[in-house]
Protein backbone atom coordinates (compact mmCIF):
# COMPACT_ATOMS: atom_id res chain seq x y z
CA UNK A 1 0.00 0.00 0.00
CA UNK A 2 3.05 2.32 0.77
CA UNK A 3 4.65 1.43 -2.77
CA UNK A 4 1.42 2.48 -4.03
CA UNK A 5 0.24 5.70 -2.51
CA UNK A 6 4.32 6.45 -3.83
CA UNK A 7 3.40 6.16 -7.14
CA UNK A 8 0.10 7.98 -6.89
CA UNK A 9 2.06 10.65 -5.38
CA UNK A 10 4.84 11.03 -8.18
CA UNK A 11 2.08 11.13 -10.96
CA UNK A 12 0.40 13.75 -9.31
CA UNK A 13 3.21 15.52 -9.31
CA UNK A 14 3.90 14.55 -12.80
CA UNK A 15 0.24 15.83 -13.85
CA UNK A 16 1.21 19.45 -11.72
CA UNK A 17 4.19 20.14 -14.02
CA UNK A 18 2.35 18.56 -17.27
CA UNK A 19 -0.33 21.34 -17.11
CA UNK A 20 1.74 23.97 -16.43
CA UNK A 21 3.87 23.55 -19.28
CA UNK A 22 0.99 22.91 -21.03
CA UNK A 23 -0.20 26.63 -20.74
CA UNK A 24 3.11 28.52 -20.70
CA UNK A 25 3.62 26.90 -24.32
CA UNK A 26 0.10 26.71 -25.70
CA UNK A 27 0.36 30.40 -25.26
CA UNK A 28 3.89 30.73 -26.90
CA UNK A 29 2.80 28.58 -29.28
CA UNK A 30 -0.22 30.73 -30.67
CA UNK A 31 2.11 33.86 -30.14
CA UNK A 32 4.91 33.23 -32.23
CA UNK A 33 2.43 31.19 -34.64
CA UNK A 34 5.12 27.69 -34.45
CA UNK A 35 3.35 24.72 -34.88
CA UNK A 36 5.84 23.16 -33.21
CA UNK A 37 5.12 24.51 -29.51
CA UNK A 38 1.49 23.80 -30.01
CA UNK A 39 2.37 19.94 -30.75
CA UNK A 40 4.70 19.99 -28.11
CA UNK A 41 2.27 21.41 -25.58
CA UNK A 42 -0.06 18.96 -27.14
CA UNK A 43 2.75 16.26 -25.81
CA UNK A 44 2.61 17.49 -22.34
CA UNK A 45 -1.36 17.36 -22.32
CA UNK A 46 -0.97 13.67 -23.24
CA UNK A 47 2.13 13.23 -20.25
CA UNK A 48 -0.76 14.41 -17.84
CA UNK A 49 -2.63 12.15 -18.99
CA UNK A 50 -0.14 9.24 -19.03
CA UNK A 51 0.02 9.69 -15.38
CA UNK A 52 -3.84 10.00 -14.60
CA UNK A 53 -3.50 6.18 -15.87
CA UNK A 54 -0.77 5.01 -14.06
CA UNK A 55 -3.00 6.36 -10.72
CA UNK A 56 -5.90 4.31 -12.25
CA UNK A 57 -3.76 1.50 -12.97
CA UNK A 58 -1.79 1.19 -9.16
CA UNK A 59 -5.58 1.94 -7.70
CA UNK A 60 -6.91 -1.14 -9.75
CA UNK A 61 -3.24 -3.05 -9.14
CA UNK A 62 -3.78 -2.39 -4.91
CA UNK A 63 -6.73 -3.76 -4.75
CA UNK A 64 -6.80 -7.37 -2.74
CA UNK A 65 -7.40 -10.64 -3.81
CA UNK A 66 -11.41 -11.65 -4.42
CA UNK A 67 -13.03 -15.20 -5.81
CA UNK A 68 -12.34 -14.26 -9.59
CA UNK A 69 -8.36 -12.93 -9.24
CA UNK A 70 -7.14 -15.52 -6.16
CA UNK A 71 -3.39 -13.08 -6.77
CA UNK A 72 -4.79 -9.89 -6.42
CA UNK A 73 -4.84 -7.43 -9.53
CA UNK A 74 -0.99 -6.44 -9.76
CA UNK A 75 -1.14 -7.36 -13.60
CA UNK A 76 -3.11 -4.09 -14.36
CA UNK A 77 0.60 -2.38 -13.36
CA UNK A 78 1.96 -4.18 -16.33
CA UNK A 79 -1.27 -3.67 -18.33
CA UNK A 80 -0.84 0.59 -17.52
CA UNK A 81 2.87 0.51 -18.99
CA UNK A 82 1.49 -1.06 -21.80
CA UNK A 83 -1.31 1.31 -22.38
CA UNK A 84 1.69 4.51 -21.52
CA UNK A 85 3.94 2.84 -24.06
CA UNK A 86 1.20 3.06 -26.83
CA UNK A 87 1.15 6.58 -25.72
CA UNK A 88 4.64 7.12 -26.57
CA UNK A 89 4.39 5.55 -29.88
CA UNK A 90 1.52 7.71 -30.81
CA UNK A 91 3.20 10.60 -29.91
CA UNK A 92 6.31 9.72 -31.21
CA UNK A 93 4.64 8.81 -34.95
CA UNK A 94 2.58 12.13 -35.08
CA UNK A 95 5.92 14.12 -34.12
CA UNK A 96 7.34 12.37 -36.96
CA UNK A 97 4.94 12.65 -39.75
CA UNK A 98 4.46 16.69 -38.45
CA UNK A 99 8.24 17.12 -38.92
CA UNK A 100 8.30 15.75 -42.50
CA UNK A 101 5.60 18.10 -43.32
CA UNK A 102 8.10 20.74 -42.18
CA UNK A 103 10.60 18.89 -44.29
CA UNK A 104 8.70 19.23 -47.27
CA UNK A 105 6.93 22.45 -46.64
CA UNK A 106 8.96 24.22 -44.58
CA UNK A 107 7.26 27.66 -42.25
CA UNK A 108 8.32 30.63 -41.02
CA UNK A 109 8.04 30.84 -37.32
CA UNK A 110 8.48 34.26 -35.07
CA UNK A 111 10.42 34.10 -31.84
CA UNK A 112 10.74 36.92 -29.07
CA UNK A 113 13.09 36.57 -26.84
CA UNK A 114 10.72 35.80 -24.21
CA UNK A 115 8.98 32.94 -26.13
CA UNK A 116 12.61 31.64 -25.92
CA UNK A 117 13.26 31.70 -22.37
CA UNK A 118 9.53 29.96 -21.96
CA UNK A 119 10.91 27.09 -24.40
CA UNK A 120 14.50 26.52 -22.32
CA UNK A 121 13.01 26.75 -18.88
CA UNK A 122 10.70 24.10 -20.43
CA UNK A 123 13.40 21.98 -21.09
CA UNK A 124 15.10 22.33 -17.77
CA UNK A 125 11.10 21.33 -16.35
CA UNK A 126 10.66 18.49 -18.20
CA UNK A 127 14.37 17.29 -18.20
CA UNK A 128 14.14 17.18 -14.06
CA UNK A 129 10.32 15.82 -14.00
CA UNK A 130 11.71 13.23 -16.48
CA UNK A 131 14.93 12.58 -14.34
CA UNK A 132 12.57 12.16 -10.50
CA UNK A 133 9.94 10.19 -11.94
CA UNK A 134 12.52 7.35 -14.12
CA UNK A 135 14.30 7.43 -10.30
CA UNK A 136 10.91 6.96 -8.67
CA UNK A 137 10.37 4.11 -11.19
CA UNK A 138 13.48 2.27 -10.38
CA UNK A 139 13.45 2.68 -7.09
CA UNK A 140 9.27 1.54 -6.56
CA UNK A 141 10.05 -1.09 -8.97
CA UNK A 142 7.44 0.48 -11.30
CA UNK A 143 7.15 0.18 -15.74
CA UNK A 144 4.61 2.58 -15.92
CA UNK A 145 6.65 5.35 -14.01
CA UNK A 146 9.49 4.64 -15.71
CA UNK A 147 7.54 5.05 -18.94
CA UNK A 148 6.36 8.60 -17.69
CA UNK A 149 9.83 9.51 -17.09
CA UNK A 150 11.12 8.51 -20.02
CA UNK A 151 8.42 9.87 -22.06
CA UNK A 152 9.17 13.06 -19.68
CA UNK A 153 12.90 12.87 -21.12
CA UNK A 154 11.67 12.74 -24.98
CA UNK A 155 9.24 15.68 -24.64
CA UNK A 156 12.92 17.48 -23.15
CA UNK A 157 14.44 16.44 -26.27
CA UNK A 158 11.56 17.82 -28.31
CA UNK A 159 11.43 21.12 -26.70
CA UNK A 160 15.39 21.39 -26.68
CA UNK A 161 15.00 20.25 -30.19
CA UNK A 162 12.32 23.80 -30.82
CA UNK A 163 14.68 26.06 -29.19
CA UNK A 164 17.92 24.64 -31.37
CA UNK A 165 15.96 25.29 -34.43
CA UNK A 166 14.49 28.75 -33.18
CA UNK A 167 17.78 29.95 -32.15
CA UNK A 168 19.34 28.33 -35.90
CA UNK A 169 16.35 30.37 -37.30
CA UNK A 170 17.19 33.93 -35.83
CA UNK A 171 21.03 33.57 -36.14
CA UNK A 172 21.72 32.06 -39.68
CA UNK A 173 18.09 31.94 -41.11
CA UNK A 174 17.43 28.57 -41.66
CA UNK A 175 14.93 26.33 -40.28
CA UNK A 176 15.74 22.77 -38.90
CA UNK A 177 13.00 22.39 -37.13
CA UNK A 178 11.46 19.33 -38.95
CA UNK A 179 14.93 17.33 -39.44
CA UNK A 180 15.17 17.97 -35.70
CA UNK A 181 11.91 16.96 -34.76
CA UNK A 182 12.37 13.96 -36.73
CA UNK A 183 15.47 12.98 -34.95
CA UNK A 184 13.77 12.97 -31.93
CA UNK A 185 10.65 11.17 -33.12
CA UNK A 186 12.55 8.04 -34.00
CA UNK A 187 14.13 8.05 -30.41
CA UNK A 188 10.68 8.55 -28.60
CA UNK A 189 9.90 5.34 -30.94
CA UNK A 190 12.92 3.67 -29.66
CA UNK A 191 12.02 4.25 -26.82
CA UNK A 192 8.19 3.20 -26.69
CA UNK A 193 8.88 -0.17 -28.34
CA UNK A 194 11.45 -1.08 -26.21
CA UNK A 195 8.84 -0.37 -23.18
CA UNK A 196 5.80 -2.35 -24.40
CA UNK A 197 8.63 -5.60 -25.24
CA UNK A 198 9.33 -5.40 -21.49
CA UNK A 199 5.88 -4.77 -20.22
CA UNK A 200 4.50 -7.36 -22.82
CA UNK A 201 7.50 -9.67 -22.20
CA UNK A 202 6.06 -9.83 -17.90
CA UNK A 203 2.71 -10.20 -18.39
CA UNK A 204 3.25 -12.75 -21.18
CA UNK A 205 5.59 -14.89 -18.74
CA UNK A 206 9.45 -13.35 -18.96
CA UNK A 207 12.50 -15.72 -18.13
CA UNK A 208 13.68 -15.26 -14.70
CA UNK A 209 16.92 -13.26 -14.33
CA UNK A 210 19.86 -15.40 -13.87
CA UNK A 211 21.25 -13.17 -10.81
CA UNK A 212 17.56 -13.72 -8.93
CA UNK A 213 17.69 -17.65 -9.54
CA UNK A 214 21.13 -18.16 -8.76
CA UNK A 215 21.16 -16.32 -5.70
CA UNK A 216 17.83 -17.80 -4.60
CA UNK A 217 19.24 -21.17 -5.63
CA UNK A 218 22.63 -20.95 -3.69
CA UNK A 219 20.13 -19.96 -0.79
CA UNK A 220 18.52 -22.93 -1.08
CA UNK A 221 21.41 -25.18 -1.54
CA UNK A 222 23.39 -23.69 1.91
CA UNK A 223 20.77 -25.91 4.72
CA UNK A 224 21.88 -28.99 5.60
CA UNK A 225 20.66 -32.15 3.75
CA UNK A 226 19.90 -30.34 0.56
CA UNK A 227 21.98 -31.63 -2.43
CA UNK A 228 20.68 -29.27 -5.14
CA UNK A 229 17.67 -27.05 -5.67
CA UNK A 230 16.17 -27.45 -9.34
CA UNK A 231 12.95 -26.73 -11.30
CA UNK A 232 13.03 -23.00 -10.12
CA UNK A 233 9.80 -21.76 -11.74
CA UNK A 234 8.16 -17.96 -10.48
CA UNK A 235 5.39 -16.22 -12.00
CA UNK A 236 5.04 -12.67 -11.70
CA UNK A 237 1.40 -11.21 -10.16
CA UNK A 238 2.69 -7.75 -10.59
CA UNK A 239 5.60 -6.18 -9.58
CA UNK A 240 5.75 -6.84 -5.96
CA UNK A 241 3.91 -10.63 -5.55
CA UNK A 242 5.71 -13.11 -6.85
CA UNK A 243 4.77 -16.83 -6.71
CA UNK A 244 6.90 -20.05 -7.53
CA UNK A 245 8.05 -23.73 -6.82
CA UNK A 246 11.33 -25.46 -7.01
CA UNK A 247 12.30 -29.20 -6.47
CA UNK A 248 15.17 -29.66 -3.69
CA UNK A 249 16.99 -32.73 -3.76
CA UNK A 250 17.14 -35.16 -0.57
CA UNK A 251 18.61 -38.03 0.72
CA UNK A 252 16.07 -41.11 0.39
CA UNK A 253 16.78 -42.34 4.01
CA UNK A 254 15.04 -38.86 5.38
CA UNK A 255 12.36 -38.97 7.33
CA UNK A 256 9.11 -37.43 6.81
CA UNK A 257 9.31 -35.26 9.87
CA UNK A 258 12.63 -34.49 8.70
CA UNK A 259 11.43 -33.25 5.05
CA UNK A 260 8.84 -31.13 6.39
CA UNK A 261 10.58 -29.08 8.91
CA UNK A 262 13.28 -28.71 6.17
CA UNK A 263 10.57 -27.58 3.38
CA UNK A 264 8.90 -25.28 6.02
CA UNK A 265 12.06 -23.67 7.40
CA UNK A 266 13.37 -23.12 3.86
CA UNK A 267 10.39 -21.29 2.38
CA UNK A 268 9.46 -19.35 5.33
CA UNK A 269 13.44 -18.72 5.39
CA UNK A 270 12.62 -17.31 1.09
CA UNK A 271 9.65 -15.61 1.97
CA UNK A 272 11.58 -13.09 4.75
CA UNK A 273 14.36 -12.69 2.21
CA UNK A 274 13.03 -12.21 -1.45
CA UNK A 275 9.59 -11.81 -0.68
CA UNK A 276 8.43 -15.38 -2.91
CA UNK A 277 6.27 -17.14 -1.97
CA UNK A 278 7.21 -20.47 -2.81
CA UNK A 279 6.18 -24.02 -3.17
CA UNK A 280 8.82 -26.90 -2.25
CA UNK A 281 9.01 -30.08 -4.13
CA UNK A 282 11.38 -33.20 -3.13
CA UNK A 283 13.42 -35.55 -5.44
CA UNK A 284 14.76 -38.43 -3.15
CA UNK A 285 19.04 -39.24 -4.15
CA UNK A 286 19.99 -42.70 -4.03
CA UNK A 287 23.00 -41.76 -0.88
CA UNK A 288 23.37 -45.01 0.62
CA UNK A 289 24.19 -47.09 -2.32
CA UNK A 290 27.34 -46.72 -4.18
CA UNK A 291 26.11 -49.62 -6.83
CA UNK A 292 23.43 -47.07 -7.95
CA UNK A 293 25.36 -43.75 -7.39
CA UNK A 294 28.16 -45.47 -10.13
CA UNK A 295 24.67 -45.70 -12.00
CA UNK A 296 24.22 -42.22 -12.11
CA UNK A 297 27.85 -41.06 -13.09
CA UNK A 298 27.56 -43.25 -15.86
CA UNK A 299 24.35 -41.23 -17.25
CA UNK A 300 26.72 -38.69 -16.83
CA UNK A 301 29.73 -40.17 -19.26
CA UNK A 302 26.99 -40.27 -21.92
CA UNK A 303 25.12 -37.15 -21.11
CA UNK A 304 28.91 -35.20 -22.10
CA UNK A 305 27.99 -36.46 -25.41
CA UNK A 306 25.75 -34.57 -26.48
CA UNK A 307 26.27 -30.16 -25.48
CA UNK A 308 22.63 -29.81 -25.68
CA UNK A 309 21.73 -31.52 -22.49
CA UNK A 310 22.41 -28.44 -20.09
CA UNK A 311 21.56 -30.67 -16.95
CA UNK A 312 20.23 -33.98 -15.40
CA UNK A 313 18.71 -33.79 -12.03
CA UNK A 314 16.61 -35.85 -10.13
CA UNK A 315 18.01 -39.25 -10.69
CA UNK A 316 16.44 -42.28 -8.65
CA UNK A 317 16.32 -45.95 -8.92
CA UNK A 318 13.25 -47.30 -6.99
CA UNK A 319 14.23 -51.13 -6.85
CA UNK A 320 10.70 -52.04 -5.98
CA UNK A 321 9.38 -51.19 -9.24
CA UNK A 322 12.63 -51.84 -10.91
CA UNK A 323 12.92 -48.04 -12.42
CA UNK A 324 14.78 -45.61 -12.92
CA UNK A 325 13.66 -41.81 -13.13
CA UNK A 326 15.47 -38.45 -13.72
CA UNK A 327 15.31 -35.51 -15.33
CA UNK A 328 16.88 -33.65 -18.65
CA UNK A 329 16.96 -30.39 -19.43
CA UNK A 330 17.65 -29.42 -23.28
CA UNK A 331 18.64 -26.62 -25.05
CA UNK A 332 15.36 -24.74 -26.26
CA UNK A 333 16.92 -24.23 -29.53
CA UNK A 334 17.53 -28.16 -29.87
CA UNK A 335 15.16 -30.20 -32.12
CA UNK A 336 15.90 -33.67 -31.10
CA UNK A 337 15.09 -33.32 -28.17
CA UNK A 338 12.68 -36.41 -28.11
CA UNK A 339 15.71 -38.38 -29.95
CA UNK A 340 18.59 -37.58 -27.48
CA UNK A 341 16.32 -38.68 -24.53
CA UNK A 342 15.28 -41.94 -26.56
CA UNK A 343 18.92 -42.54 -27.49
CA UNK A 344 20.34 -42.27 -23.50
CA UNK A 345 17.38 -44.71 -22.57
CA UNK A 346 18.64 -47.07 -25.02
CA UNK A 347 22.48 -46.71 -24.03
CA UNK A 348 21.64 -47.08 -20.09
CA UNK A 349 19.36 -50.17 -21.13
CA UNK A 350 21.68 -51.91 -22.32
CA UNK A 351 23.68 -51.65 -19.88
CA UNK A 352 21.04 -51.94 -17.36
CA UNK A 353 18.65 -54.55 -18.91
CA UNK A 354 16.64 -55.04 -15.46
CA UNK A 355 15.42 -51.74 -15.43
CA UNK A 356 13.18 -49.42 -16.84
CA UNK A 357 13.64 -46.09 -17.51
CA UNK A 358 11.38 -42.61 -17.62
CA UNK A 359 12.80 -39.64 -17.86
CA UNK A 360 11.23 -36.05 -18.22
CA UNK A 361 11.91 -33.59 -20.77
CA UNK A 362 12.08 -30.15 -18.69
CA UNK A 363 12.34 -27.05 -19.52
CA UNK A 364 15.02 -24.24 -19.61
CA UNK A 365 13.41 -21.95 -17.64
CA UNK A 366 16.16 -20.43 -15.17
CA UNK A 367 19.67 -20.42 -15.59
Amino acid sequence: MERGKAIVRVSVIGIAVNLILVGFKAAVGFVSGSVAIIMDALNNLTDALSSVITIAGTRIANKGPDKKHPYGHGQVEYVTSVTIAVIILIAGLTAFFESVKKIITPQAATYTAASLVIIAVSVAGKLALGRYVKGQGKRLNSEALLGSGTDAMMDALVSLSTLLAALASMIWHVNPEGWLGAAIAVIMLKSGVELLMTSLGEIIGARIDSETSGKLKAFICRYPGVLGAYDLTLHRYGPEKIIGSVHVEVPDDMTAREIHNLTRHISEDVFNSFGILLTIGIYASNTSNSEFSAMKDELRGLIVRYPDVLQMHGFYVDTERGLVTFDLIIDFKCARKETIRDELIAEMKKRHPEYSFAVVLDSDISD
